[in-house]
């Protein structure tokens, strides 16, 4: 700190003026001083005639030390414990100022004041992280220069004494001095300190200056009030200005103390209630049952802070009066407790703030997923429908109260109206309540305050195609809480009710349970695997089921544990399944299914490379420079060692190659490639072969599609015609559906034997064997009707089919083609075969909307109506002329 800002803290102080121009006047002298004899130096602790000392210096945080105190100080800075050091090592003698900004950890010279106080340590003691010492205030000082000296602060200070009154005997003055001891005194006794260490402090002071440097440092005052009393050096001054501060701290103290006692007031009763349960604690403790008082104390203050719906508070109360009289060591007490603790443990009010914007949860859906289009589509339209609904409900709500707060003007204009003038006639009256009648409030949209079908949402989908992860999306879209409850195995429908507390072992539902795990009322609530519950003679779960996820009926959902209704329409319910088909039609009723077809090959390399790779990485302890997966690798990992609609597996695979390069990392190699032709030394041999199609075209082997819950692929129909007894042979694991098909394909290719250039003999005496590889394999559907007449007409005739051409379509006798399902994933899996044609029914040609982009444009699609049509596409010298199948002679010669 500059002399100039010295001498303007002290101009600022009225009392301290006279005081503050004397001090300027010496500090001035003493700096003369110093200039006239620049090279004199003096020893660390000694001084000149002229009073001037050259000291270690004690930068202070946060106090301010003054002379006659003896003051504590811990010590643990670098600088400081130099100079506390240098000053040991001479006269025990140190510089004590204050800093500036106590938050400074490194003081320079200008971050210190330039009065201080010359101290002398009187005790020391070492302690881990530094030095506990005491030291006593000699004098004033006032710094003339610091300076740096081997890593410590050094300073030049000149002593600075006193400016007592001229007639300490005065009447004025003794009254000042009077009045501070009295004051001081007194905010010691409102600070409540005993009188007799009161006595003993104030009662060893004698001389006036010493009583106002020690009551200024015990008083609770700001740093820079501490400084300025310390560089004010009249006595009298001092004294004031002290008095000032002491009348300000006993004004304080009384206020608080006037404070303290309406507080007692107020809560007299309570003190009261308090003092009671004090002495039944006491008498509960005589008795040995004091812990069981003060955990039943604790649960009545947390079930009376609860906002409880009146029948529950009455059935908690009762349990709580219950819960006194039984004494601990029963059974019954601790069931009782029990329950009343889960009840306290409920968010039976507490909620979370939702979220509906729509362009945040697009991005949060977006970040965490790849692919979905459609889910993700389904999933922001039913945000969207949110937001508005509660939109809607709040406009309403704002509008009831404006119309509440109009009505009740009109009520009182029209009652001054009748105080001052004739009471309306009754005709008008009845006008008047005609006109209220015809303006009354819009009729409410039929059903809409109960009308929420729909809210319960269900992904129905293959294993680890992101059911669950997705959900737990909308959770964080919404900002609300997420909590996720198995279901698979269930057969109890304890287990969604509860069970009743009449049992030994009673515990409450899986619902309420997750609620108090959420501690919230509108958590978004997973029931994951819903399709895989179990019916036992304990009692159907999926009955229990629809209660909950019913809206009529949630919001007063009765668990049998707690027996009482607790509110659950505002949680938002999502349940997943694998197959639909298996969960209970009422309880379908109660869900809106949303469909998870599974990921195309493209979507699984896009997953692999932003998230399943990234996070394996992790896991196994490598940094991205160190694994460098290349496309073909991945590409190579999905179709010849996974086989699935999800990527759980192709996680796993992706895991182990990464557990492998670390293995070849930690000894040694700086980082690894892995490239498709590595896969066999990192995963063995492929564990999945893909079908291929056909290398040439061929007489009876028609190329199919078939769709898994794992995806698309093609399978061969295989027909042959031997002599023998007539009749058609089936192999290869087929369904019904599937043998129908071959049964109406022969009654097809018999009753249109002109139409297909075949003879009575061929169709007489002969055998006809069907067979779809592989054997091993069970295989049903309505899809492959098309397939099978291909086949069946191309043994019978001789005509190849061509083999890069596959199909898919139900047939009737006639020869119709109908519509088939999984037409996306049959079409990938076939171009995934190398096929380059496909045949589909006419009526699919909306699913091709579906088919990414460049799927459409490396196939050729023929879109079929009859049998007819088929053929032609599928046989290599079949065509269709003026409106008829017809067979080229150059087409079978190539064929043979």
């Amino acid at each position: 700190m500059s002399e100039e800002n010295g001498r303007k803290d002290q101009a600022e102080a009225p009392p301290a003026e006279d005081g503050g121009v004397l001090l300027e006047m010496k500090v001035a002298e003493a700096e003369g001083a110093e200039a006239a004899v620049p090279g004199e130096e003096t020893e660390p602790g000694t001084g000149t005639d002229s009073k001037r000392l050259r000291l270690p210096v004690l930068p202070l945080r946060g106090t301010v030390v003054f002379p006659a105190v003896a003051a504590p100080i811990a010590a643990g800075r670098e600088k400081t414990m130099k100079a506390i050091d240098r000053a040991i090592a001479g006269e025990k003698l140190l510089f004590a100022v204050a800093q500036l900004d106590a938050e400074v950890e490194r003081p320079d010279p200008e971050d210190l004041y330039r009065i201080g106080t010359v101290c002398r340590i009187a005790q020391m003691q070492k302690v881990p992280g530094g030095i506990q010492m005491v030291i006593q205030g000699d004098t004033r000082a006032a710094a003339l220069e610091y300076t740096e000296r081997d890593g410590y602060l050094e300073v030049v200070a000149r002593e600075m004494e006193d400016m007592d009154p001229l007639d300490a005997e005065e009447r004025a003055f003794a009254a000042l001095y009077k009045e501070v001891h009295e004051r001081a005194a007194e905010v010691s006794r409102l600070r409540g300190v005993p009188k007799e260490i009161v006595d003993h402090l104030l009662g060893g002071v004698s001389a006036p200056g010493e009583l106002a440097d020690l009551v200024a440092f015990y008083t609770e005052l700001e740093v820079e009030q501490k400084q300025e009393l310390l560089e004010t050096l009249p006595v009298e001054a001092r004294l004031r200005s002290l008095l000032v501060h002491l009348q300000k701290q006993i004004g304080l103290l009384e206020a608080q103390e006037e404070i303290r006692e309406q507080v007692q007031e107020e809560l007299g009763e309570r003190q009261r209630e308090i003092f009671l349960r004090e002495q039944m604690k006491a008498i509960q403790k005589e008795l040995g049952e004091d812990i069981d008082f003060q955990e039943t104390n604790d649960l009545r203050e947390r079930i009376g802070a609860l906002e409880l719906p009146e029948e529950a508070r009455q059935e908690v109360d009762r349990e709580l009066r219950r819960l006194e009289r039984i004494p601990r060591e029963s059974a019954e007490a601790q069931v009782v407790r029990t329950y009343l603790e889960i009840v306290a443990d409920l968010p039976w009010s507490e909620t979370t703030e939702e979220q509906l914007d729509i362009d945040p949860a697009e991005e949060i859906l977006e970040r965490d997923h790849y692919g979905l289009r459609d889910v993700k589509d389904r999933v922001l339209d039913f945000l969207a429908v949110r937001k508005l609904q509660e939109e809607t409900r709040l406009r309403e709500a704002r509008e009831s109260e404006c119309d509440d707060d109009a009505q009740a003007e009109d009520d009182g204009a029209e009652a001054e109206a009748s105080g001052d003038g004739d009471a309306p006639s009754e005709a008008d009256a009845t006008a008047d309540d005609g006109e209220e009648s015809d303006e009354a409030a819009p009729e409410p949209v039929p059903g809409y305050e109960d009308d929420r079908a729909g809210e319960t949402l269900l992904f129905v989908g293959p294993p680890g195609v992101g059911k669950t992860s997705i959900a737990r999306s909308i959770a964080d879209a919404m900002g609300r809480k997420y909590v996720r409850v198995s279901l698979g195995g269930a057969r109890d429908e304890a287990d969604i009710r509860g069970h009743r507390r009449t049992y030994v072992g009673a515990m409450a539902g899986r619902i309420i349970e997750g609620l108090k795990r959420a501690g919230t009322k509108n958590p978004v609530f997973l029931l994951d695997e819903i399709d895989k519950l179990g019916v036992s003679f304990q009692g159907d779960p999926s009955a229990a089921l629809m209660e909950v996820l019913d809206p009529a009926q949630n919001e007063a959902f009765v668990d049998h544990y707690l027996g009482v209704p607790f509110d659950l329409s505002q949680v938002l319910f999502i349940a997943t399944a694998n197959v639909f088909e298996q969960i209970p039609g009422p309880l379908r009723d109660r869900m809106e299914a949303i469909e998870f077809r599974g990921y195309t090959e493209a979507e699984k390399l896009e997953i692999a490379r932003r998230f399943l790779l990234p996070r394996q990485k992790r896991r196994n302890g490598l940094l991205p420079e160190h694994l460098e997966v290349d496309e073909g690798a991945i590409r190579a990992i999905i179709t010849r060692y996974t086989r699935e609609a999800g990527v759980r597996q192709l996680e796993r695979e992706l895991g182990s190659v990464c557990r492998k390069s670390a293995r070849k990392i930690a000894t040694g190699s700086p980082e690894a490639a892995v490239g498709a032709d590595d896969l066999r030394e990192l995963l063995g041999r492929p564990k999945v072969h893909a079908a291929e199609k056909m290398e040439a075209d061929t007489v009876g082997v028609a190329t199919g599609m078939f769709y898994t819950p794992v995806g698309g692929d093609i399978m061969l129909v295989e027909t042959r015609v031997l002599k023998g007894k007539e009749g058609l042979v089936l192999t290869g694991q087929l369904g019904d559906v599937m043998k129908e098909s071959a049964q109406a394909a022969l009654t097809f290719a018999r009753s249109h034997a002109n139409g297909l250039d075949l003879t009575e003999e061929r169709l007489r005496d002969h055998e006809i064997h069907i067979h779809v590889p592989a054997g091993a394999i069970p295989k049903e559907g309505p899809s492959a009707g098309i397939a099978m007449a291909v086949a069946l007409v191309s043994a019978l005739g001789d005509h190849p089919v061509r083999h890069d051409v596959a199909m898919t379509g139900e047939i009737t006798l006639s020869g119709r083609v109908l519509p088939i399902g999984g037409v996306k994933e049959k079409v990938l899996g076939a171009a995934r075969a190398g096929i380059g044609e496909i045949i589909l029914p006419a009526v699919n040609e909306g699913d091709l909307e579906d088919l990414p982009d460049h799927v459409c444009e490396q196939l050729e699609f023929h879109l079929v109506e009859t049998l007819d049509q088929a053929l032609a596409a599928a046989l290599a010298n079949g065509s269709i002329e003026g409106g008829t199948l017809a067979f080229s002679e150059n087409g079978a010669d190539a064929g043979d």
